[in-house]
């Protein structure tokens, strides 16, 4: 049975849009997902399905999430396949020991045309930044939330994204991966 990744957009921040853990757990199994895991409070979640359709499991994530907790949140949904290349694609694998200056923007899909140089033209001398797919990383060691790059990115896409350091993406690659050996 396949094993996915979903990563909810804006769950338990600011106060806004909570969620319990074990409440989204609880969904993910009436929804007939089986070995559910969740990790931090922030809307990230393991499961496997037998439903092989990433826009069906999609889809039916976001609606169980409204009826649920009476608000839309677009989950992104990666494959365990794509969640490890995202890993192994990082650029930036130099800097993993200083895992919060990491993040891996997670996009709804590949962007058109995205404005890179727009993007560029916001980052500080410090920071890196490099799409690769459907994955925007960046290198903030200054912080995420002093980076006027970080704020400006999901317009500057053009498509919906949600951002994980790599503390996270870490541990979750890591459930991925006592999943499947």
């Amino acid at each position: 049975m396949p094993n996915w990744v979903a990563l909810f957009r804006g769950v338990n921040v600011g106060g806004k849009n909570k969620i319990l853990m074990a409440d989204l757990k609880r969904m993910f199994e009436r929804l007939k997902c089986e070995n559910v895991q969740t990790y931090i409070q922030s809307g990230n979640v393991v499961f496997s399905s037998k439903v092989k359709s990433k826009r069906v499991i999609a889809k039916r994530l976001l609606n169980a999430t409204e009826e649920e907790f009476g608000f839309r949140s677009q989950p992104i949904l990666l494959s365990a396949i794509e969640f490890k290349d995202a890993v192994k694609s990082n650029p930036f694998s130099h800097v993993v020991g200083d895992p919060k200056s990491l993040h891996f923007f997670f996009l709804e899909s590949k962007p058109a045309s995205p404005d890179l140089d727009g993007i560029a033209e916001k980052a500080i001398d410090s920071e890196r930044f490099k799409m690769i797919d459907s994955i925007f990383y960046l290198h903030a060691p200054q912080g995420m939330g002093r980076s006027k790059l970080a704020a400006v990115a999901e317009r500057k896409l053009g498509v919906s994204v949600t951002a994980r350091n790599y503390s996270t993406v870490e541990r979750l690659l890591n459930i991925l991966t006592e999943r499947m050996s």
